[in-house]
């Protein structure tokens, strides 16, 4: 299906296109470009509304900077689809996140108006402030604009960065999108300020007709904006008490204005090119603006999938029978079932309320499971503090989100013994996310830590067992159960609880070709390939370990005292993962063997589906039976050669 852009935006390259036209025209061209988003998005899949509450703005920044010289650095990044549009991605839009195609966040390697690659939320204003130091240094008359929404200004990185841009004299704008949302609803104490900000009528009224005022006055237009800049400053402080938070931290307040109105937008940004210094440009914009239902809904609408734009139906995958429910969902359904018969349960959540299944227990539980925003660091160390009072605190990140709560992991966490249980959620590879979103290297940075106990169960019951264990009262170490994105393989997952013994693994089939030692979800792709082996006869024994630290060291032993040919599959990278350790154990023990690890390699995957991803990285049940197959044949050869 060919999707054609508008007759405006047909002509637009690059920014530089978008400079030859008059004013007027960019209505038209904020139109078109938001329309072509709904089209490509509804059909090809993607990130949906929070670009389309940016389109003005992005077309108006550069129309006024001069990019790529002038440098925009757009923070988390899934709501750059219009910047890439209009800087020369617009006939390869629509592959966005699919393999092979563009990606779905400004990436350095794609274009050179993508300055700074991103994915993660917060990290705009150190990089625009970077970018502006460098300038001053190097005597360049470069631009350097941070967009950061309102929900990341929640992380503590957006402050140290405004912190430190306060006193570095540099030239930086920083453009604060206020939506109130991202991708739930925002929360914190910052929210409510700006609300403060945005909805006193008293303030707003005063201010525009201060503005207003000093407009019709005989004085020169400099002389008037600086005289209304101190008297909104004024303003400001008579209005709200709290109205000088930016100002605190040396930066020039402007707004908060309407980002959709791209007049306004140009012609502030003009003014403010000119300003120099750190200044913060506060507007007020609409997540899905200019499509209703995206309006209405913002949480559905961020990634909706495919639908129908006219009637807003979102297509759903149709099913022959029943499937298995989602990994995120069995843990949102099961911390309720365990917190109704222990008290001292508690959730804690940095943002992700609906993606974790945390929203679940924070309906029916308000006063035990909390959205802290985008702060996995606080995440981590309240529920430190929490522990320290006998809580027993499901902390549910993110995988690759934990990432940025390392040392609280290991300060705050693991040198108290403080048993904090991390539900690390999207472990492995994510799909069209790609590698700013992968959950790769959890295995390996956490199986480095002592006093660490790290699981990853097979399906829905195993992962509900270890829930549960982790929560007994006799488990008093951090306990780690990492699972992947989307659906599981059990429909009747709802079983009996049943404690599990740390450390302790399992064999599933015996066997006496080769043994398979798996570790999480990927034992389904061995029970696959173990299957389609029997039929070539090749008879291979399946070890489901479940712990990657305390690893089952028995369990070991009867692998390497049986088989000589041995293959480890995880869903983490290959280096100092779960193979790794079984490559320890090997040279601990002086075992000898042939041992081949699968899981994620030494490299940045890209994007893709999850089924591209793991056929590419070699995991998948094809890519284990080719591993054994190749095995068995090497075996085969140097047998043939000592006897010829």
């Amino acid at each position: 299906m060919e999707i054609a852009p508008g007759a405006l935006l047909q002509t637009i390259n690059s920014p530089a296109d978008i400079k030859k036209l008059d004013r007027l025209q960019l209505h038209q061209l904020c139109d078109e470009l938001r329309q072509y988003i709904i089209d490509v998005v509804s059909v090809h899949g993607g990130h949906f509304a929070a670009s389309l509450g940016v389109v003005e703005l992005t077309v108006a920044l550069h129309y006024i900077y001069n990019t790529p010289y002038d440098q925009l650095v757009w923070d988390v990044g899934h709501q750059a689809y219009g910047h890439k549009v209009l800087t020369g991605r617009r006939e390869n839009f629509i592959s966005n996140r699919k393999y092979k195609g563009i990606s779905g966040f400004p990436k350095r390697s794609e274009s050179e108006y993508d300055t700074f690659g991103v994915g993660h939320s917060s990290t705009s204003i150190s990089a625009a402030l970077g970018i502006a130091m460098a300038a001053k240094y190097k005597k360049e008359n470069r631009k350097s604009v941070a967009i950061i929404g309102d929900g990341a200004m929640t992380a503590g990185m957006a402050f140290e960065g405004l912190n430190h841009a306060g006193v570095a004299d540099a030239d930086m704008l920083v453009v604060l999108n206020d939506n109130g949302i991202g991708i739930d609803p925002n929360v914190g104490a910052l929210k409510e300020y700006l609300t403060d900000i945005t909805t006193s009528q008293t303030y707003n009224k005063l201010r525009d007709d201060v503005w207003n005022l000093l407009g019709k006055l005989p004085v020169g237009k400099r002389f008037t904006r600086d005289m209304a800049s101190k008297l909104e400053t004024g303003i400001k402080g008579l209005i709200s008490k709290r109205s000088n938070l930016f100002e605190s931290l040396n930066f020039r307040y402007f707004g908060p204005i309407d980002g959709h109105n791209i007049t306004k937008l140009v012609d502030t940004l003009y003014d403010l090119k000119n300003i120099p210094g750190p200044k913060l440009l506060h507007i007020i914009t609409t997540k899905g603006k200019g499509y209703a239902l995206a309006e209405k809904d913002q949480t559905k609408w961020h990634a909706p999938g495919l639908f129908d734009k006219v009637t807003g139906e979102i297509y759903k995958k149709v099913y022959d029978t029943p499937q298995p429910p989602k990994y995120q969902d069995v843990f949102g359904k099961t911390i309720i079932e365990l917190a109704e018969k222990n008290p001292l349960i508690m959730g804690i959540t940095p943002a992700m309320p609906s993606g974790s299944s945390l929203k679940f227990m924070m309906e029916a539980m308000p006063n035990r499971a909390f959205d802290v925003g985008i702060c996995e660091q606080h995440a981590v160390t309240l529920s430190a503090g929490l522990a320290t009072q006998g809580m027993k605190v499901f902390c549910n990140v993110y995988s690759s989100f934990m990432q940025r709560a390392y040392d609280q992991a290991v300060h705050d966490v693991a040198i108290q013994k403080l048993p904090v249980i991390f539900c690390l959620d999207r472990a492995g590879l994510v799909g069209e996310d790609g590698p700013t979103h992968h959950g790769a290297y959890d295995i390996a940075y956490f199986r480095c830590i002592p006093n660490m106990i790290i699981s990853a169960p097979m399906n829905e019951q195993e992962l509900r067992n270890l829930m549960y264990t982790a929560q007994l009262e006799e488990t008093k170490l951090p306990f780690v159960i990492r699972y992947p994105r989307g659906e599981g393989v059990m429909q009747n997952w709802q079983t009996p609880f049943e404690k599990l013994e740390i450390g302790k693994g399992r064999k599933l089939k015996d066997g006496n070709d080769v043994a398979v030692l798996t570790i999480g979800h990927p034992g389904n792709f061995a029970t696959v390939a173990i299957r389609q082996l029997r039929t070539e006869g090749i008879d291979a024994a399946h070890y489901d370990l479940r712990f990657i630290k305390p690893i089952d060291e028995a369990l070991l032993h009867e692998v390497f005292a049986k088989h000589s040919k041995i293959i480890t599959v995880e869903d983490g990278t290959i280096i100092g993962g779960f193979g790794a350790a079984v490559l320890e154990f090997m040279a601990k023990y002086n075992y000898t063997a042939e041992v081949k690890t699968l899981g994620i390699p030494d490299r940045i995957v890209e994007h893709g589906t999850l089924k591209e991803l793991h056929a590419e990285c070699g995991y998948d049940a094809n890519g284990i039976a080719a591993t054994a197959r190749a095995m068995m044949q090497d075996s085969v050869r140097v047998k043939v050669e000592l006897l010829g």
